[in-house]
């Protein structure tokens, strides 16, 4: 089968949830695929639906993401890979319950998932598309990075860190004066996935009018990179809502480093 045009997506956290759906997606809008996750045979079934129904050309790529030795591989591959033209840096872990009193062993694979390793194939796809000059790169954090206070400390942090870094990135080869390098960070709200499954948890416990369907989530997402946004949020109404706190954030920039003290930390 030739290459697809539109060139190769790589999407980890592919077997279920917003990775599948993202390869569903992509593969409809003409993208060949590589799927990255460790379930292997809930890999095969999605790609060979997806073959079957779209005509793209799907690998499977087993990896745990928890394991640095797997991390190395998938970011080798795209390094080394000049089909691929779009990341979706999705794979991540969500809390068990509160920070506090937690399993702190989980904690650190949470951080390993969600920081280690999307940092590493963010960096990684950077510098391979920067040598081309063109690709995408779509990181999933979450809406808790604006909201701190309402979730699991952990795992905010972890979200906070795919925000910033997002935004960093791309300031980065801006000032590196590349045009072809895009990035947007997706956040979403409650979205309907197994991830509450996994961790015990139950969507029923839910205001409904709070979590929204994986489908519609990605939809809005896709949208939002069709505009241009280096930041979206699927269910916020009003963009200028946002534009607003990056006001008040570039506000604070003259302030943040002076040679003094402000006068209300100095004694007497």
């Amino acid at each position: 089968m030739s290459p697809s045009s539109q060139g190769t997506a790589l999407v980890t956290g592919a077997s279920s949830g917003i990775g599948a759906t993202y390869a569903d997606h992509l593969a409809r809008r003409g993208h060949d695929l590589i799927l990255v996750a460790r379930n292997q045979d809930r890999l095969e079934e999605l790609a060979a639906r997806l073959r079957a129904e779209t005509g793209v050309a799907v690998e499977v790529f087993p990896a745990d993401l928890a394991n640095p030795a797997d991390v190395a591989r998938v970011e080798g591959r795209l390094r080394g890979d000049a089909a691929i033209t779009l990341l979706v840096n999705n794979a991540g872990l969500g809390p068990q319950g509160p920070a506090l009193g937690s399993d702190i062993g989980y904690q650190d694979t949470m951080i390993a998932v969600n920081v280690t390793a999307v940092n590493r194939l963010a960096i990684a796809a950077t510098d391979a598309f920067v040598a081309k000059g063109a690709g995408t790169i779509i990181n999933i954090a979450s809406v808790v990075a604006l909201i701190p206070e309402l979730f699991s400390a952990t795992y905010v942090g972890t979200k906070a860190f795919v925000l910033a870094l997002t935004q960093s990135l791309n300031a980065e080869v801006v000032k590196a004066g590349v045009t072809g390098v895009r990035y947007q960070a997706v956040l979403p709200g409650l979205t309907r996935t197994e991830i509450f499954d996994r961790v015990g948890k139950s969507f029923d416990d839910l205001d409904p009018k709070m979590v929204m369907e994986v489908g519609e989530m990605v939809a809005a997402a896709l949208a939002g990179l069709d505009q241009g946004e280096l930041v979206t949020i699927p269910s916020l109404p009003d963009p200028a809502d946002f534009a607003a706190v990056n006001t008040a954030r570039y506000a604070l920039g003259p302030n943040l480093s002076r040679d003094h003290a402000a006068d209300r930390y100095k004694a007497g």
